[in-house]
């Protein structure tokens, strides 16, 4: 899932090669990604692109003053390409939810895998009109650590929740918010208000230590390396079995239905392997 360093260095990409062109034709493929309909996504034809952004990880490209509003969700990416074919893309045969031709003759796709569809895009006159942009918490590469403890301090939820739901602290997900707490020497299972004051400090140094290096490495990347470059740079999502790089202890995995955590039982846990339920089951 692209989250925040990768979607500020689209935007980035997207200032440094769209911005400035007009938009030519827009192509919609996947209906179902268009959350709005008034104006309609074709009213964009002949308009600049004047601006590329984000809110959390949500990507905001200004169009002459509408807003283009993408949520890539689990699955979806931004393909930018020097040349697009004329033809439009036939509705139900691929993955390109929506394709946009600048003028001249470059433009990008927006591209969901698999068959579950979470891919939003929206087209409206401020950003905060969009359900998502609203509800969104600080972003985590501004919050301060005061402004950290407050939010910690009312949540008494798991602290891997707490970072990776975005109402609360926006822009965090599944992969980075291992990482930020790998880096804190913090159990995914703590829970939040519990925090001692050093527990919040490292964690928020984690966040822009975290974050702060991955937009580094992520801007200035095309759209087609971005991927590659985050996995690169990770220390202990999706590396279950490796060893950790700080202590060299094996890394472990929690399961869920549909996602999973990792985290360094020497770095984060005193050594004790956390509640697996899932391997739990398997074993009996």
């Amino acid at each position: 899932m692209p989250e925040l360093p990768e979607v500020e260095a689209l935007a980035a990409y997207l200032r440094e090669r769209a911005v400035g062109h007009a938009i030519a034709r827009i192509d919609p493929v996947a209906i179902s990604a268009l959350k709005t309909y008034d104006p309609p996504v074709t009213a964009l034809a002949g308009l600049t692109l004047t601006g590329a952004g984000r809110h959390g990880k949500f990507l905001d490209l200004d169009v002459d003053g509408l807003h283009l509003v993408v949520h890539l969700a689990r699955a979806g990416w931004l393909h930018y390409r020097e040349s697009l074919p004329a033809a439009p893309p036939k509705p139900g045969k691929g993955p390109i939810a929506l394709r946009v031709h600048l003028d001249d003759e470059s433009g990008f796709d927006l591209t969901e895998a698999g068959t579950k569809k979470g891919l939003s895009v929206y087209l409206v006159t401020d950003p905060a009109l969009v359900p998502g942009v609203a509800r969104l918490g600080p972003d985590a590469m501004s919050v301060t650590v005061d402004e950290l403890a407050a939010i910690l301090s009312g949540q008494g939820s798991r602290i891997k929740n707490v970072l990776t739901e975005q109402s609360v602290i926006s822009g965090v997900g599944n992969a980075y918010s291992d990482e930020i707490l790998h880096a804190a020497r913090l159990s995914p299972f703590a829970i939040s208000s519990k925090l001692s004051p050093s527990d919040v400090q490292a964690l928020h140094s984690a966040i822009q230590l975290i974050l702060t290096d991955a937009v580094t490495r992520s801007v200035g990347q095309g759209s087609a390396t971005l991927k590659g470059e985050k996995r690169s740079g990770l220390r202990v999502h999706a590396r279950t079995g490796m060893p950790c790089p700080v202590c060299g202890d094996t890394v472990r995995e929690v399961s869920y239905a549909d996602k999973s955590l990792q985290y360094c039982a020497t770095c984060q846990t005193a050594g004790k392997p956390l509640a697996d339920r899932r391997m739990s089951r398997l074993l009996k």
